[in-house]
């Protein structure tokens, strides 16, 4: 469905797509992305950069809020504008493209309208994915396999292969006209959003550059675009959303974070620099309990490739009555993968493991925690899991957060609503309105700081 991106390739073809993109997600990168500095230690020569790409988006959504704030308190659906601010934040620094002017009552974009359809519709049809796709990508060809799409009774099937082309359509449109200035030379690259320092734009100059051996064809260049498109924007826009929410239960917490975040926005003059926003520390510690607590993601699926022992962490006594330390996995079985078990476990995380407390960041982990050895690659969780097909864009995610939440948390006051939400599991976590199910939405309400001044 994503082409031959990094979601759906394997083996030596991940590594090699992995090894070209790695740089683009370096920390070096990020910095120079979010935010207006210097970089000097992370390349070879040094460069100013001054494209605060994160912030103007982040003014954008709190000038459009206060637009609606303007006669006092009111409900806002706040998971609207948070989907609004991650697409437009993967589509300018990921694509160097811009799907929404970011102001209310514009015209949705198709592509944003495709992004926002595709996991309600894909958890759906789990018995077309899982039973007939299988099967018929091993049938015929592409031209083949298209007309069983086209003529196989189902509408939802139907409704999937419609947001594909629409991704489909967008980011040859977007690849083809950064291939045109790409050959046209820097005076084009110009004038591309961001001056062309957009991930693709970075990743295609890569490409072009590298040797035969590890140059990536056009296609698949291509799928890691749609990739990007969705990896990037639900799995944000709900995290950025659960977190505001529990800001709004916890309003002590709340006026902390905002404490911490006007006393670095007043040092600052405005903008917090890179290097101080990600090491504010109650910022930090809401964003890691957030993740913690409430995985965007709350499980994946593997199938094993090989057979394999499974270690166990703790023994377990089989059928038999026999002590076990470790489990055979047959080749092609499928293993989800428990991310909110691993995650919440008491065990590691102690008797309050299921409990919201920012605070536990602030202190020592758990000595049961630390010797777990927990494979995840951001403290100490399964959230952006582990290994070789951990998620390379972690660190963007978690800059998108923090400029977010300090922009709109400095700005605004947010109180829980009338209505019971209820967060469902459609593959990533949305909240919805206990009477309105099949709706994402999360109307919080909402108010200006400075209306209490």
């Amino acid at each position: 469905m994503f082409g031959q991106g990094l979601l759906s390739t394997q083996g030596e073809q991940h590594k090699k797509q992995r090894k070209m993109l790695n740089p683009v997600f370096s920390i070096a990168h990020m910095r120079n992305m979010g935010m207006s500095i210097t970089i000097g230690s992370y390349c070879d020569s040094c460069f100013t950069h001054s494209v605060p790409m994160f912030n103007d988006i982040a003014k954008k959504i709190e000038i459009a809020i206060k637009k609606s704030l303007a006669q006092g308190t009111r409900e806002v659906d706040i998971l609207h504008w948070m989907s609004r601010a991650a697409l437009e934040m993967i589509g300018q620094s990921g694509l160097g493209y811009s799907f929404d002017p970011l102001v209310e009552g514009a015209t949705p974009h198709p592509f944003c309208e495709a992004a926002k359809a595709f996991s309600p519709t894909t958890h759906k049809m789990s018995l077309e994915i899982q039973v007939l796709l299988p099967i018929l990508v091993k049938i015929g060809s592409p031209k083949f396999r298209r007309w069983c799409v086209d003529h196989f009774p189902s509408k939802r099937l139907r409704a999937i292969r419609d947001i594909i082309d629409i991704w489909d359509r967008t980011t040859t449109e977007i690849f083809e006209e950064k291939k045109k200035a790409l050959k046209e030379g820097d005076e084009a690259l110009a004038k591309q959003i961001g001056q062309a320092k957009d991930i693709m734009s970075i990743l295609m100059k890569a490409n072009m550059n590298a040797s035969e051996e590890d140059k990536l064809p056009d296609k698949e260049v291509l799928g890691q675009m749609a990739t990007f498109a969705f990896a990037a924007t639900d799995t944000t826009s709900n995290a950025l959303s659960r977190t505001l929410h529990l800001l709004a239960l916890h309003p002590e917490a709340q006026e902390r974070l905002r404490a911490e975040v006007t006393e670095a926005r007043k040092s600052h003059d405005g903008d917090i620099p890179y290097d101080d926003l990600v090491s504010l520390p109650f910022m930090d510690a809401v964003c890691r309990e957030t993740l913690r607590l409430h995985a965007p993601v709350p499980k994946v699926l593997r199938v094993a490739r090989k057979d394999i022992l499974l270690p166990l962490s703790t023994p377990i006594k089989g059928i038999d009555g026999r002590e076990m330390d470790s489990i055979l996995v047959p080749k092609n079985t499928e293993i989800f993968i428990a991310i909110l078990n691993a995650n919440r476990d008491p065990l590691l995380w102690g008797p309050d493991s299921l409990e919201w407390k920012p605070e536990r960041w602030l202190a020592p982990i758990p000595e049961a925690l630390h010797d777990a050895h927990m494979p995840g690659i951001y403290s100490h969780l399964l959230t952006f899991l582990g290994g070789g097909r951990a998620c390379i864009g972690f660190k963007f995610s978690q800059l998108e957060m923090k400029v977010v939440l300090s922009t709109l948390i400095s700005q605004f006051r947010f109180y829980p609503p009338e209505k019971e939400i209820v967060w469902q599991n459609s593959g990533i976590t949305n909240p919805t309105l206990k009477d309105f199910p099949e709706i994402p939405q999360l109307p919080l309400m909402m108010e200006l700081v400075n209306a209490k001044a």
